[in-house]
């Protein structure tokens, strides 16, 4: 198949899957600053537990530490999208809810090969999509009253990375991303029924807050062969750090008044006004041990120090963030005649500490993750699938399990090589 033919699948794939899962599912974790952060984990991450900066690999994109690019010697288009189900638990009630977005659209190919590989990708960066619902009565203890707070929208890095070959062992790598996007939190009072008028209506106030800015980071990876005087198996480290960025939002106040018909008595604009929201630096640190294509076992750690951060003038509670995780791959037989020896099977599991408090408590998230990847050629099909739960009712009010479904496909191919004619 040709490099258009597989370009252009990449683009029905994307343009269906923001079609199908136009928005990520609802969640209360969401409503905290930027909203919920995706990670930079590609789909064959995922079905380990979202570990990768340690391993490298040569037929999917890496994407986790830009060091390892290097080893990606053949161009790489990889598309993901996913989908997932979410079970909030709290104050006596339950909700549920399904959604999906895409996952990410990223590209690397070689510019030098086994000495310097580039590559380029758009993935969100965070994730808002909340809404909470209260009843009750106003101060006048009669009027029944509803309080409607919702989020939408998120963030959305475009990035450039590099890898470059400094020895054998050794490789190092940047990476640059701009971050942008639109958070439009929204709050609702409705009097059921007004005691003067009998007239139901609603008092809004709505934040709309367009943030841009640019984060700068990088990696490096050890990786030796043939330990010893054993030259099946492969130890590698590896190490990425972020630099700490201040995103710039503009925001716009609007309150209006609405009847019960939806016409809009009263329209307010109280005017634009920048602010700032700071964004840690992190850094993660891994390792990997491996046996050739045949087995891979991997870990790494990831801290994120949350603390001195602000978001403009809301007033939250921030802590440090971590997070842990191991996981592997195996493939029976790269070789092999049967589709089930050559197909690569992976499992994980994770733990995390998100930044967030709350009522003065860490909000945990514990995971287990697997997934497969169906080859065909030098492309594959690949699949991820996560279960877990974070908070706990007892310590933070609310609880929530989630089951999320990652499918994307992988294209190799070569570009700029030059044909020879005896």
């Amino acid at each position: 198949m040709s490099i258009v033919k597989k370009f252009i699948i990449l683009l029905v794939v994307v343009a269906a899957a923001t079609e199908v899962l136009a928005q990520g599912s609802r969640s209360p974790f969401t409503t905290f600053g930027i909203g919920e952060s995706y990670g930079n984990a590609l789909i064959h991450n995922q079905g380990m537990g979202g570990i990768g900066v340690a391993q490298p690999q040569a037929w999917y994109l890496n994407n986790q530490n830009p060091a390892l690019l290097v080893y990606n010697t053949l161009t790489v288009f990889e598309v993901g999208v996913v989908g997932e189900s979410r079970t909030i638990k709290g104050g006596g009630a339950t909700h549920k809810s399904k959604g999906g977005n895409m996952n990410y659209l990223a590209v690397a190919f070689p510019i030098k090969t086994f000495k310097w590989t580039t590559s380029l990708g758009l993935m969100p960066y965070s994730n808002v999509d909340y809404d909470f619902v209260n009843s009750g009565t106003s101060d006048d203890s009669v009027t029944p009253q509803e309080i409607r707070q919702t989020g939408t929208g998120g963030l959305t890095q475009l990035y450039w990375s590099n890898g470059v070959r400094i020895t054998k062992e050794i490789t190092v790598g940047l990476k640059a991303a701009y971050l942008f996007g639109p958070i439009d939190d929204t709050e609702s009072l409705t009097l059921m029924k007004d005691p003067t008028t009998h007239v139901r209506f609603t008092s809004t106030v709505e934040t709309k807050t367009s943030f841009k800015g640019f984060n700068l980071g990088g990696g490096v990876s050890f990786s030796k062969d043939s330990l010893g005087h054993n030259d099946k198996y492969r130890f590698s480290a590896g190490a990425t750090f972020s630099l700490g960025s201040s995103l710039v939002g503009r925001t716009e106040n609007l309150y209006y008044l609405l009847t019960q018909n939806g016409d809009t008595l009263d329209i307010n604009k109280a005017g634009k006004y920048k602010g700032d929201y700071d964004i840690p630096g992190n850094l993660t640190i891994g390792a990997a041990w491996g046996k050739g294509t045949k087995w891979t076992v991997a870990t790494e750690v990831a801290v994120e120090n949350w603390s001195g951060s602000t978001f403009d003038t809301e007033d939250e509670e921030l802590d440090l963030a971590w997070r842990g995780a191991i996981g592997g791959d195996f493939t029976p037989d790269l070789l092999g005649q049967k589709l089930l020896q050559r197909m690569t099977y992976r499992l994980g599991v994770s733990m995390e500490q998100y930044p967030w408090l709350r009522n003065g408590n860490a909000v945990k998230d514990v995971g287990i993750n697997f997934g497969f990847s169906v080859p065909s050629g030098r492309s594959s099909i690949d699949l991820a699938f996560k279960y877990g739960k974070r908070g706990d009712q007892a310590k933070t009010d609310l609880e929530e399990t989630y089951f999320k479904v990652f499918f994307g496909i992988t294209f190799n191919d070569q570009w700029f090589i030059k044909r020879r004619f005896d």
